[in-house]
């Protein structure tokens, strides 16, 4: 970890209860990118995230790209999601094109 490097007297606990913090506060928000640690943006600039399982690439998603999927699953299930907790896994379009070619 970053701060570490820089300052190795700060404990990691120290971190993230300030990260808590921050994001009670509504000044960040975490995702999780798969099956690592959350990771943390500034909450004004929340978006949702494409995580790549092949490759690892995170795409980042406007949140416009979201709403049909949640008018959709509201009507139909009346469950509201919320498209910035968690990223969405699949293939990149680098991947798939690879793995065409790789079974073509």
């Amino acid at each position: 970890m970053e701060v570490q490097a820089e300052a190795p007297e700060i404990h990691l606990s120290t971190v993230y209860r300030n990260l808590e913090e921050l994001e009670r506060l509504g000044v960040v928000a975490h995702v999780h990118l798969g099956h690592g640690p959350a990771t943390y943006h500034v909450a004004p600039a929340t978006h949702g995230h494409l995580v790549c399982e092949e490759c690892g690439a995170v795409i980042e998603v406007d949140d416009k790209e979201f709403e049909p999927l949640s008018r959709h699953i509201e009507t139909s299930h009346g469950f509201a999601i919320d498209p910035h907790h968690f990223a969405l896994l699949g293939r990149c379009e680098q991947c798939r094109k690879h793995q065409s070619r790789a079974n073509g």
